[in-house]
This record gives structure tokens, sequence and C-alpha cells, in this order.
């Protein structure tokens, strides 16, 4: 067989921590092991974006442009990543497109080479400025499908090949330089991985990327299975940051690899020093975030309940914090039910947190009884069009009353947003002009606010 080696990105300083550790690593620990993280061979390094941005303003009380600036310093010969939600940004709602333009350039300048972008229902419409803004300025377009399922395997009514054909298809003609299959929950079997993959392969000319956790334990037999069927690239992470809701080991595939066609040629001794290093920053800086309600590597239950592995150790907080732990099982058996009464969206970031606080509600509450703003706001098509008709009895439930009003829209929710940028410096005028800033409060208006008031000396 010819060479065709594979595309390994490492997501230890992204989703590897936000998977295990409610994303608290701090740059200052990143920034030891940067240098010999650039010298692995890996393809891309994911250092940015998802729930990294948020938790640093939130909790970290750090500059979330500079840790991309510092890193680049130190990693100039390995592409950096982020992930994207489409017109959600880094955030939690749709963003106006002037946000998304502005957002975009501050992130090429400060270093970002490749944007996976995606959209938490798969609406495409949701990801044209995002990609339109990218393109301007050069760089790399991965564009994301968000895999999902309604049943154990690949198939069904909604989430079948022929879904997942048609929004490849729609991707590539948006001008995606690449395709990643997202598999954010872990539930690709490794068979249904080599079948998509197959397809997609025979309908696409642009490369194609496969993200998956560990959570089910199916992830490195479905990496294995989708490079024997073409597949162009994988993620991974560190041993230290690896498994359970985070993602198949790097070493593994190091070795597991090495001599064949596919072989990425990483370098095994770099690895196990940072390996090394992250075993020794756990126990102290990072344990008391991870998830210990089990003891097994591997959590089954995930092909029913599909919570991402990013939502994982931050449910496991909230629920922590209302004193609720003991009702998580519930939980986990009324996300499904709250994810069909809207629509099955795919549980990621933003609609993850939406679905999990509803079904939360629901528990505690009673059905219904209470509504969260964002669920209403879904209802009425603000973060766009899900994949299944929704509960017409909840949705009317979850209007009455809405000030926007009880009939949803059905085109993109951008469209009805004004920009957002001249309120957002205006806000700011006393405190910072840098577009950065103005960013991070456009974003998070509360807590952004917040952050900036300390890092400026005013509060």
């Amino acid at each position: 067989m010819d060479k065709r080696p594979v595309k390994v990105t490492d997501l230890t300083l992204r989703d590897g921590h936000q998977s295990l550790f409610a994303t608290r690593m701090r740059t200052e620990d990143m920034l030891p092991i940067a240098e010999k993280l650039d010298s692995v061979g890996f393809y891309s390094l994911e250092v940015w974006g998802g729930a990294t941005f948020d938790v640093m303003t939130r909790f970290l009380d750090e500059d979330p442009w500079e840790r991309v600036r510092l890193l680049k310093e130190k990693m100039p010969n390995t592409k950096l990543q982020m992930l994207l939600r489409g017109q959600n940004l880094v955030g939690y709602r749709n963003y106006a497109d002037d946000v998304v333009d502005a957002f975009v350039e501050k992130c090429c300048d400060v270093g970002i080479d490749i944007f996976r972008v995606f959209d938490a229902l798969n609406d495409e419409r949701n990801c044209t400025a995002a990609f339109r803004a990218i393109k301007n300025c050069g760089r790399h377009i991965q564009g994301a499908i968000s895999y999902s399922l309604t049943e154990e395997r690949l198939g069904g009514p909604i989430f079948n090949i022929g879904y997942y054909v048609d929004k490849a298809r729609k991707i590539e003609d948006l001008g995606a330089d690449s395709l990643c299959i997202k598999d954010m929950a872990g539930i690709i079997s490794p068979y249904d991985a080599y079948e998509l993959v197959s397809r997609l392969k025979e309908t696409i000319s642009i490369p194609i990327h496969l993200h998956t956790h560990y959570t089910s334990g199916m992830a490195s037999m479905s990496c294995l299975k989708a490079i024997e069927a073409g597949a162009d690239g994988i993620d991974t992470c560190l041993a230290p940051f690896a498994y359970r809701s985070s993602h198949s080991p790097s070493e593994a595939f190091a070795v597991a690899l090495k001599g064949t066609p596919y072989d990425p040629e990483l370098d095994l001794g770099k690895m196990s020093e940072i390996d090394d290093y992250l075993e020794e920053i756990i126990p102290s800086k990072l344990r008391s975030f991870s998830d210990r309600t089990h003891y097994a590597v591997i959590d089954i239950e995930v092909i029913m309940h599909q919570i991402p592995g990013g939502m994982i150790s931050n449910l496991v907080s909230q629920l922590k914090q209302a004193k609720a732990l003991d009702r998580l099982g519930e939980v986990h058996g009324e996300i499904p039910r709250t994810r069909q009464d809207m629509g099955f969206p795919p549980l990621v970031t933003p609609t993850s947190q939406i679905v999990a606080v509803q079904a939360v509600f629901n528990v505690i509450a009673g059905r219904y009884k209470m509504i969260s703003n964002e669920v209403k706001d879904y209802f009425y098509g603000l973060y766009g069009r899900p994949p299944a008709p929704v509960n017409e009895e909840i949705r009317s439930k979850a209007l009455k009353g809405y000030p926007r009003g009880t009939t949803p829209i059905d085109k993109r929710p951008a469209d009805i947003l004004e920009p957002e940028l001249p309120g957002a410096r205006e806000a700011l005028k006393s405190i910072s002009e840098d577009i950065g800033d103005i960013l991070i409060y456009a974003l998070y208006p509360m807590t952004g606010l917040q952050f900036l008031k300390k890092k400026y000396g005013k509060e």
C-alpha cells in the first residue's frame, strides 16, 4: 500500500481538560510543555474554543486572547486549532454578524490557523457568516457535522447515512477545506464509522477527520476503522488527559500505526516526557474537578443519554452545587425525553446545556413547571431549525407570553439580530477601547464585564 500518514490532532490543551477537569487547566500550566508539544509531530493542536474562553474569564481570571498569543510563541511549527460554534462563536446564543467578523479576525491575529466550525443543530445557515469571515482571513475552515443518534446504531428516520451525506455536501459547497465528523458523546461504533467514512469519501473531495470521545469505550476501535475506510485525520489526547469522557490516547496510535501506511511518525519519547509532567499537576491542580461518581473507565449509558464529554464534568459540578448529585441518574433518564420534546437536537454546546438544564428543572421541580429562557428562545427558533419536529404542546407552553411573539421564526436566526459591536463599544468606553476586550463584553455582558473591571482595576 502507498503511504497515507494519518493526521493526528491532539486535544490535550482544550477538549482533554474540558472533558475531564471542567476546563480548569491554566495557561501557566500549559507553557512548560508547549515547546515539547510543538516537536511531537502532530498535525495540529487544539488549544482554544469550546468552553475555554468562558471559563478563563469567569473562573480563572485569565485573558483568553493572551493564552493563544503565548502558545503561538512557544509552538510556531504546529498549526493551532480552535473549536468555533458557528454563529454562537464561543458563547451560548447566536451573535450578530458584526461580532462574528470581528471575533474571527481577532482569532487570526493572535495565532489560530484552523477553525473547526459546527452548529449544534447542524443548521448550516448558522455557519455561513463564520465561513465567510475565516475565508476572508485566509485560514483553514474545517466544517463539522455534529454526530447524533436516536437509536443504538446509525440509522432510523433522522440520523441515517443519507442525513450525514447531505450535510457533508452542503458543508463542502459552503467552502470548507476539510470535514469533521464531530462525535461529541462518543457514540459512533466501529463499523458505523467505517460505513460512514466510506460513503463520505465517495461523496465529497475534501479531507475527512473523525473526532470521537472515549465515553462508551469504542473510540479507539472507531478511529482505527475510520482510518481503514479512508479517514485523513483523527483526534486524540495525551494519556493522562485521555480515556473516560475524553479521547483515545495519542501514544496508543503512535505505536499501533507504526510501520503501517498510516504511521503518523509521532515522537513517543517526547510524549512520555509530557505525560510525566501532566501526571504531576493533576493531583494538585485538577483532580478536584473530575467526575468521581463511578469507577468504570467507560459509561455505556452514554448510548442512551448522549451527554457529550465536555458536559459530563460540568453537569456533575452543577448538581453538586444544587446539593442534588444523588439525582444524577434521574437526570440521565430525563435528558432523552427532554431532547425528544425539542426535536432531537444533537447534544453539543449550547444545546447540551439547554437540554441538560431543562432536564434538571424537570427532575427537581416537575416537568416544565420551570422553563429556562434558553428553552423559550430555542422553541422560538433563535438557535436554528431542529432536525425533527418539536412537541407542539411543550412549545406552546414555552412561548406563552414570550416577548418576541408566539409564532416561531424559520429564517437564519442572525437575520433578525441588529449589529452588536456599537453597543459593546459604548458600554466599555470608560474601561477599554481594545477590540479583544470589546468582544469579551459582547460575548458575556455580565461575567465578561466583571472580568474586565478586575483586569483594569475598576473593581
